[in-house]
């Protein structure tokens, strides 16, 4: 394919377990030094980058068919992961799929939690970063727009969130399994953001008995801890206090596990007779998954929660089917629209820009 196109080049949940996922994902300061790397590729006229704990994709318009191999190249160089091994689990789309991609992304319908509208934001995050780099022009900032209009009517005119079982939902009814009624239970909470604030918010809707936040940023701790009637802990005592708790729920930002296997050994010589359930939605992981192994202790990562929830989608297929085929439908018309501008994409390109809010026209 030697004339411009529009790509998509990444990896998901859908092929790459967490194991690789872990290894492909971008800290902040890894996707400034990559965006700065991409930014330098001959005939790479406009690229955003989302990375999240389900997926790294780099969408991109291409002057040529090869730019996209110089982009995998680039990606794997700097994640020190060989573009073999990648190719394994690769996603690739061009044009019309991969503008139909970003829809269906956009609207949680590609997400493992099919529904969640956490994506959103994140999509809308990305955008907004490589928009003030300058990365975008004419043809990324039509999609990118489109993108978030299309989800927006996909969950007005679709059931596709009703139902929603999420990551926070399904982590309590599994504790609720293992240990009964929650009202005795001790909950423990590495890392005060996003998610793990929704998961503990849930522990607390269900009843659990105490709640202890724990982050390197004690000011947050002590602010989230306030929110849900909890206490702060500093972060370094975590692992000597682990068998006080229950219920341990990792949810930082950390480059390597914060929990190790000889800290779990030990805590359950203190607890032999009661299970210790260890809830793991960071990425990378923050438990050592070698915990599984020891006697009476639980372990699920994001991977074994969307199994989980994976089993509760047959009452939804119909919306989300008809979901599928809206965004389908107004992917096949936005192609139409973008495919002549190609020729004449560049960064920077006099397009219109994304403005909270405002509903663009078609």
């Amino acid at each position: 394919m030697s004339q411009p196109n529009v790509f998509v080049i990444g990896a998901t949940h859908h092929i790459a377990p967490i194991a690789v996922r872990e290894k492909l994902t971008l800290n902040p300061e890894q996707s400034a030094a990559l965006q700065q790397e991409l930014a330098a590729i001959a005939g790479l006229k406009e690229f955003t980058v989302l990375s999240t704990c389900n997926r790294i994709e780099i969408y991109g318009v291409a002057a040529t068919g090869d730019v996209a191999g110089a982009v995998q190249d680039v990606f794997c160089r700097r994640q020190r992961f060989a573009r073999e091994e990648f190719e394994q689990f690769r996603l690739e789309l061009r044009n019309q799929s991969a503008v139909g991609h970003l829809l269906e992304v956009a609207a949680g319908l590609d997400s493992q939690m099919v529904g969640e509208t956490e994506i959103f934001g994140q999509v809308k995050d990305a955008y907004a970063a490589a928009q003030a780099r300058g990365a975008t022009g004419a043809v990324l900032n039509r999609i990118f727009q489109k993108a978030f209009q299309s989800a927006k009517m996909a969950r007005t005119q679709t059931g596709i969130t009703e139902g929603q079982i999420s990551v926070a939902n399904v982590a309590v009814e599994l504790a609720a399994n293992i240990f009964g009624n929650l009202d005795k239970t001790r909950v423990l909470l590495l890392g005060a953001g996003d998610i793990g604030e929704k998961t503990a918010k849930a522990f607390r809707s269900r009843g659990a008995g105490s709640l202890v936040v724990a982050s390197r940023r004690m000011e947050r701790a002590m602010e989230l801890a306030s929110e849900l009637n909890a206490t702060a802990m500093p972060f370094g005592q975590h692992e000597a206090h682990l068998s006080q708790f229950d219920i341990v729920v990792g949810s930082t930002a950390a480059p390597d596990t914060v929990v190790s296997a000889a800290a779990t050994r030990a805590a359950m010589k203190k607890r032999p007779a009661r299970p210790l359930f260890f809830i793991d939605l960071a990425l990378p992981r923050d438990i050592d998954p070698a915990v599984a192994a020891l006697e009476n202790v639980f372990l699920y990562n994001l991977d074994d929660l969307a199994k989980i929830a994976a089993e509760n989608l047959a009452a939804r297929q119909a919306e989300i089917t008809k979901c599928r085929t809206l965004l389908g439908t107004r992917a096949a018309t936005l192609w139409q629209h973008v495919e002549p501008k190609l020729n004449g994409a560049s960064p920077g390109a006099p397009g219109a820009t994304y403005e909270p809010g405002r509903q663009p026209s078609p």
